[in-house]
């Protein structure tokens, strides 16, 4: 009688398939109640679908940047609604016996007359420079250099009334002696320094020519009232704007600060003399030209 032959069992070699089912169930669920407590901008949702749209449609729009919200175009040419409704500005260079610098303090007074009242702000000067002192509080947060809302504002309004000018302005920047330490600020110098050179380049953005910008920190150094009050600390954390008569008068004031400069004799007799136009380089075909920069 012949033996039957047991059948051999084949291994399913498909049973993955069950956990790879499984896997992206999941997975599909995830992602549903993901979306469903999410919030859609439709502002951006639109502007990305008609950007889309005009990059498909116009090929000379791909190379165009996507705008989001309403920019304020930068430029560094003056606000001509600033120049014609502040009547000052307006003999700026129609008539050369006009002192610009008796012509900004007034300006500045006119516009922060508020701030002048709760000494926040502090308009003073000579015949030979003219400081905007400026509560580092209306600017900064605490132990930072990096401008706050109102800044913007305040510094725009600023940038209005001295655009129209050529004189040479450098900022500078001072401290309490409170010590700093950080990986961003190692000591006060790198803060009131940073700090001096955001409200620059807050001024050069707004339209004030760089070239007659400079910016210069004191750190904790030159005070004006006693560190050991808070009022005191308070009064000397600030940022001074030091509009100059000419470049040899914001060298000597750059030197020694504004609160220790003494106007003499020699810088008197100097005169106006504007800050130079920042050049301008002209296109040239063939090999790139360097040239050495004087001393």
């Amino acid at each position: 009688m012949a033996r039957r032959r047991n059948n051999e069992e084949h291994e399913n070699h498909e049973r993955w398939l069950v956990s790879y089912a499984d896997f992206i169930t999941l997975l599909f669920a995830f992602f549903v109640v993901m979306y469903s407590i999410s919030s859609i901008n439709e502002g951006k949702y639109k502007v990305l679908s008609e950007s889309l749209v005009g990059v498909f449609s116009e090929p000379e729009r791909a190379i165009k940047p996507i705008p989001i919200g309403d920019e304020k175009p930068r430029t560094t040419d003056p606000d001509r609604s600033m120049i014609e409704d502040n009547p000052n500005s307006a003999t700026a260079s129609d008539d050369p016996t006009v002192d610009p610098l008796t012509q900004i303090a007034s300006s500045m007074r006119e516009a922060f007359g508020d701030l002048i009242a709760s000494e926040q702000l502090t308009v003073r000067g000579n015949e030979l420079w003219v400081e905007i002192e400026l509560n580092s509080s209306l600017l900064f947060p605490s132990g930072d250099a990096v401008p706050n809302d109102t800044a913007f504002e305040l510094i725009e309004k600023v940038a209005k009334i001295l655009s129209p000018y050529e004189n040479p302005i450098h900022v500078e920047g001072f401290t309490d002696n409170l010590p700093i330490s950080t990986s961003q600020y190692p000591s006060n110098w790198e803060l009131s320094a940073a700090r001096a050179a955001s409200i620059v380049r807050m001024l050069a953005m707004d339209g004030v020519n760089p070239g007659r910008l400079a910016a210069v920190g004191y750190g904790e150094f030159q005070p004006v009232a006693d560190n050991a009050t808070a009022d005191g600390r308070s009064r000397n954390r600030r940022v001074v704007l030091v509009v100059s008569r000419n470049l040899d008068v914001r060298r000597s004031v750059s030197g020694v600060g504004s609160g220790n400069a003494q106007p003499d004799a020699a810088l008197r007799r100097a005169g106006t003399q504007p800050a130079p136009q920042a050049p301008t380089a002209s296109p040239q075909s063939g090999p790139a030209n360097f040239s050495t920069p004087a001393p």
